[in-house]
């Protein structure tokens, strides 16, 4: 990094461009992380609207998985972990004490970076959900939500006679698909990705982010990504992360082809990361 974009970082006390949305699906004000005493998430506020994805890019540790995790309290498994700031789902307070982590994760599902189907059939990974959460009467209903689960995650037709077989029995593209599938079957309301396809080959790349695009159309999505050609391709605002800050959030075309503060371009343009 080059002195003046060091001090750029430096002098960073708010955000470049609209980190905000009208009435957004998820919203998150002045959010710092710290694990111990090591401050990983600086001051960052960031909209997730209805019906959009937005991606996080940016150098390694630089702290977009931190902040994804706080979406769903998945930070709350780690002891030393403190989130303070304010995150709300449709206005709700997320981390109020009266909120049931198990159940905002049914709410605000996760796909992880590398696939991890159960160690169980294929039908039983996606109903394991529905069946936890009680969101079906009889084998009828619970069979309707395992097909349209399926269906919507691109997979059905290549599962559809072997439902019985194990999870772990499918590609690695078809275990993150169907590790899709069992997040959207418990009907979730935001779906985090995180490096969902850094396991991948270029093929199942391609499936999977034609599934996001399709998804988006029902659900409010933010993914983090180290490929700023998927952000590019998959995502309507990208936010670049800088050492635990939030730097600049745009929409996507924007942010890559005219982006506003050094360290995004200095990015996007290769002299560092």
């Amino acid at each position: 990094m080059n002195k003046s974009a060091q001090e750029a970082f430096d002098n960073l006390t708010e955000t470049v461009g609209d980190a905000q949305v009208d009435k957004p699906k998820m919203r998150t004000e002045n959010v710092n992380v710290f694990y111990g005493t090591n401050q990983a998430i600086h001051d960052v506020s960031l909209d997730i609207g209805n019906n959009e994805v937005v991606a996080m890019i940016g150098p390694s540790g630089c702290g977009k998985s931190t902040f994804l995790r706080c979406l769903n309290r998945m930070n709350d498994t780690i002891p030393s972990c403190r989130v303070e700031g304010s995150i709300t789902l449709d206005g709700e307070d997320l981390y109020g004490p009266d909120l049931d982590p198990v159940l905002l994760r049914a709410r605000v599902g996760m796909v992880f970076q590398k696939p991890n189907p159960f160690a169980k059939s294929i039908y039983d990974n996606v109903a394991y959900g529905p069946r936890i959460h009680g969101l079906s009467s009889n084998r009828a209903e619970l069979d309707d939500i395992v097909t349209d689960s399926l269906k919507k995650a691109g997979l059905f037709d290549e599962v559809k006679n072997r439902l019985d077989a194990p999870g772990t029995s499918l590609s690695g593209g078809q275990q993150q698909r169907l590790c899709i599938a069992r997040s959207i079957a418990v009907s979730p309301e935001v779906i985090l990705m995180d490096e969902p396809c850094s396991a991948l080959d270029p093929i199942a790349t391609a499936r999977i982010e034609e599934l996001i695009d399709e998804l988006r159309q029902n659900f409010a999505i933010a993914i983090v990504t180290h490929s700023m050609q998927q952000a590019a391709r998959v995502s309507q605002r990208t936010a670049y992360f800088h050492l635990g800050k939030l730097v600049e959030v745009n929409d996507t075309k924007a942010v890559f082809t005219n982006p506003q503060h050094e360290l995004t371009e200095n990015y996007i343009t290769g002299r560092f990361g």
